[in-house]
């Protein structure tokens, strides 16, 4: 079983599982009465769960001393509740060569999932008719395809698995090109490359390992975070077009690279929408409020679709609040038919 399998089965009463997951971080603690114990974080290709080790667990001691990124098998009776996974008499043992292979090349349905979204975003930036901004893609996906494919969109939030900000660019691609129909004035060329920019940072700030579902510590994420190295990293592809041969009859094109260059970075800073959510500047462009807003409704789509799944039910069709929506939650109205 998956650890999204867990969460959208697992509730009041107990489900007996295996779980095949990753050890993701491990935290000393004690207990207001001074006893020790650890809180482990796990991870699969599908989500993650923290899980606590209590001082009367068996394997406490077993616990301390494993590596992180230990792949593991962890067997048990599980429960959720608000505060999320437990089980009160699980195990652990380590994945032997064959399991951590099968492990580490990710589950089925996540991998079909992804390989869609990639052909989707390939074939979007192919339709990109200024040479400039389709150039631009053509050079970050020719470096970065590997990397691109292991990032995850936020440390925790939503889409924050291997490969998740793959589906959150397909999904943000796949909206501005519906809301491009709808307002035909945006500049289309302009939105899709933002799409494919705006989190390029966290290629660093969110990215995994070439084998492993834990997410890398960087110290430019940390120092820098994902919006100014997106910049900079826009900049260099840029500038490295610039002095190709390619570049050489772009000097007469309109709008003028300067402006081109400028618009894009704008996308890039702008697109959490707020100074008080780490944008360096407000949204100052039809592109750069849509970009905005797409962005918003993909991770709080995602969000909704979390907390539908692992959320419990306070009263017939009211879930309790999942962290970070700001309300409790109710049964979405079922289509016509």
């Amino acid at each position: 079983m998956t650890i999204l399998d867990l969460k959208q089965q697992a509730g009041d009463t107990p489900t007996a599982a295996a779980i095949d997951a990753q050890l993701q971080t491990r935290v000393e603690k004690t207990t207001k009465k001074g006893d020790p114990y650890l809180e482990l974080t796990f991870a699969d290709a599908t989500a993650s769960f923290t899980l606590k080790v209590w001082s009367n667990h068996r394997q406490l001691e077993a616990a301390q001393s494993l590596a992180l990124g230990t792949p593991l098998r962890l067997e048990g009776k599980w429960t959720q509740n608000q505060y999320g996974i437990d089980s009160s008499g699980w195990s652990f043992r380590p994945l032997n060569k064959s399991e951590e292979a099968e492990f580490l090349s990710g589950d089925p349905a996540t991998r079909e999932r992804q390989d869609k979204d990639w052909a989707d975003i390939v074939g979007m930036l192919s339709e990109i008719r200024d040479p400039r901004l389709k150039g631009l893609c053509d050079s970050f996906v020719a470096q970065f395809e590997d990397r691109f494919r292991r990032a995850a969109a936020a440390k925790k939030n939503h889409h924050a698995r291997r490969g998740g900000l793959i589906e959150h660019v397909a999904q943000m691609m796949r909206s501005a090109t519906a809301i491009c129909g709808v307002y035909p004035k945006l500049n289309r060329d302009l939105i899709t490359t933002g799409v494919l920019f705006h989190d390029c940072g966290k290629l660093w700030e969110n990215n995994y390992p070439e084998s492993g579902f834990a997410q890398n510590v960087s110290i430019y994420g940390e120092m820098l975070g994902h919006i100014p190295l997106g910049i900079e990293l826009a900049n260099k592809l840029w500038h490295s077009l610039l002095d190709s041969d390619a570049a050489k009859d772009w000097v007469s094109l309109e709008p003028a690279n300067e402006q081109v260059r400028l618009h894009l970075l704008h996308l890039i800073a702008s697109h959490h929408g707020e100074l008080a959510f780490g944008s360096p500047t407000l949204p100052r462009t039809p592109e750069a409020f849509a970009l905005h807003y797409i962005d918003n409704l993909d991770a709080k789509y995602e969000m909704l679709r979390m907390a539908y799944e692992s959320a419990g039910e306070l009263a017939p069709g009211i879930y309790e609040r999942k962290f970070p929506l700001p309300a409790p939650l109710v049964e979405p109205l079922s289509h016509f038919e």
